[in-house]
């Protein structure tokens, strides 16, 4: 096949992700939370595939017509932060004020963030909490914290986003990538597997997403606090 025509199918599949996040968007109007989050766990994957075939096809220069980065970000705003926030928003598990006050937060937030020209690093990994929203939420709705802690939660990583904290990319940061990257593959499957079964799975299916969940936010801070020594 032509490159051209690869460079393209990458364009196509990226923009797929619009079309997922509608179906996201669809379930989570109904409160069908497990099916919004299969959606959203298919989103993830598609964007966990675009980008190394985006690198490896050259898009930029093989189909510079369509803006890959861009479609990206947009997709990514709907399924990363958008639907998630809404989501966390309709289920209850804030209520009153908090609430409001943590849809305004994640969305306010997010979006200023996605336009920081600052958010990688020069290891690939990134400079602020991601806003993955997407993963953040799931997990709650998996765990159910008490009201403060999800409260708590969603402030520590809104600042996040705008503090000096590193945090790594599943395929992109080099450092710990062997185990970086089955990590962030075991979280994709725990995260299906809890959604399929409307996360009523057992205790180590729970476990295996908060520990999963806590190596890929502290990771790259770790990696920070202990910097690798030069050869």
């Amino acid at each position: 096949m032509d490159i051209r025509y690869k460079a393209l199918s990458v364009h196509l599949l990226t923009a797929s992700g619009a079309v997922l996040s509608m179906f996201a968007m669809l379930a989570a109007v109904e409160s069908n939370w497990s099916l919004m989050f299969l959606w959203l766990v298919v989103a993830l994957i598609v964007d966990g595939i675009d980008g190394p075939l985006a690198r490896r096809w050259d898009t930029p220069k093989n189909f510079p017509i369509y803006d890959g980065v861009l479609m990206d970000l947009i997709v990514d705003y709907l399924t990363y932060v958008f639907i998630p926030a809404f989501a966390l928003f309709k289920s209850g598990l804030l209520a009153g004020w908090t609430g409001w006050f943590a849809i305004i937060a994640i969305t306010y937030g997010s979006v200023v963030y996605f336009s920081d020209t600052r958010m990688k690093t020069k290891d690939k990994s990134f400079s602020g909490f991601p806003a993955c929203w997407n993963m953040v939420v799931l997990v709650l709705f998996a765990e159910k914290p008490h009201q403060w802690v999800v409260l708590l939660v969603v402030v520590l990583l809104t600042l996040a986003m705008f503090l000096n904290l590193k945090f790594v990319h599943p395929t992109r940061t080099k450092r710990w990538y062997k185990i970086t990257f089955p990590t962030s593959i075991l979280w994709v499957v725990l995260a299906g597997w809890a959604a399929w079964h409307d996360f009523n799975v057992g205790w180590a299916a729970h476990w295996g997403l908060a520990l999963t969940s806590l190596y890929l936010i502290l990771a790259g801070i770790a990696q920070q606090i202990f910097p690798e020594r030069r050869r």
